[in-house]
């Protein structure tokens, strides 16, 4: 696997030694939203064309951090540090992606395939390049489109605002989306498709999914069937988690190894096998 990844033996070692501390200090602390959030605004500056953000861990740098969309998220990247401390050799940017994974499985949702091998940056992309929750169904394929993401991406990255609430302290709304906010299910979708409710939080963002057409048909979709939830939501995570990061993993050169071993091997067989009744017709 390590070969395959393009990272040595050691560091897919200390990669799984990071999952598990990772998946104790988020169940102790009760992080997980904070920690999904850290993942993907460290993800989510990427911008497609000029190949500059994504999650290179620039996050943790002060000047990104202070960006207004990242209010608290001090507090993320502090307590990933208690985790950096024992994994040296882990760079941040996959540590805040893991982090962000992590925090979607212990939580009840779908297990995200996770590639490690992401380098650090200390760049950081100008302030701006985060959704916005004031606004529409434009200006959210603005955004996600930059990053080279799909209708069907923001849809079911929205669904990640199952997990968590909005502190007034950190932007200008209050309140959870779910009933249960350190659950991740297919409830986010299920609420929206209802009426008004006070006690639950719906964003303009939230309310563009449920009004633009194209956006809708995968909120109904998921509200309704939440295994379509789970397997699109992880097929986008993996996609945000790995912007502008090009794996050295090569399936078809494996592939193509795999196949060419399996003929050689196979050849070797029957050669053996001709040579002996050779023998025995001799």
């Amino acid at each position: 696997m390590a070969g395959e990844y393009g990272v040595d033996a050691e560091y897919v070692k200390e990669i799984d030694k990071t999952r598990r501390d990772l998946r104790s200090l988020i169940s102790s602390k009760n992080c997980a939203p904070l920690m999904l959030r850290l993942a993907w605004h460290d993800a989510g500056t990427y911008d497609e064309k000029t190949r500059t953000g994504g999650p290179n861990g620039s996050i943790r740098n002060q000047l990104e951090l202070n960006h207004a969309a990242n209010k608290g998220l001090k507090t993320a990247v502090e307590l990933c540090e208690e985790v950096k401390v024992k994994h040296p050799k882990i760079s941040y940017a996959d540590l805040y992606q893991l982090a962000g994974v992590v925090a979607v499985e212990i939580t009840g949702g779908p297990t995200i395939h996770f590639v490690p091998g992401r380098k650090d940056s200390l760049e950081s992309p100008q302030e701006g390049r985060l959704p916005d929750a004031k606004q529409g169904a434009s200006h959210l394929r603005e955004i996600f489109y930059r990053m080279g993401l799909t209708d069907k991406d923001i849809v079911a990255l929205s669904g990640g605002h199952t997990l968590g609430k909005a502190h007034k302290d950190r932007s200008d709304f209050e309140g959870p989306w779910t009933r249960d906010p350190l659950k991740f299910d297919n409830s986010y979708f299920v609420e929206l498709l209802k009426s008004e409710s006070e006690d639950l939080l719906k964003l303009p963002t939230d309310k563009a999914l449920v009004e633009d057409p194209e956006f809708g048909k995968y909120v109904e979709l998921y509200a309704k069937d939440e295994d379509a939830f789970f397997r699109d939501y992880a097929t986008s995570h993996k996609k945000l988690s790995e912007l502008g990061f090009k794996p050295k993993c090569n399936f078809r050169s494996n592939l193509a190894k795999g196949v060419l071993g399996f003929v050689i091997g196979s050849t070797v067989v029957i050669l053996g096998y001709l040579l002996e009744l050779n023998k025995k017709i001799d």
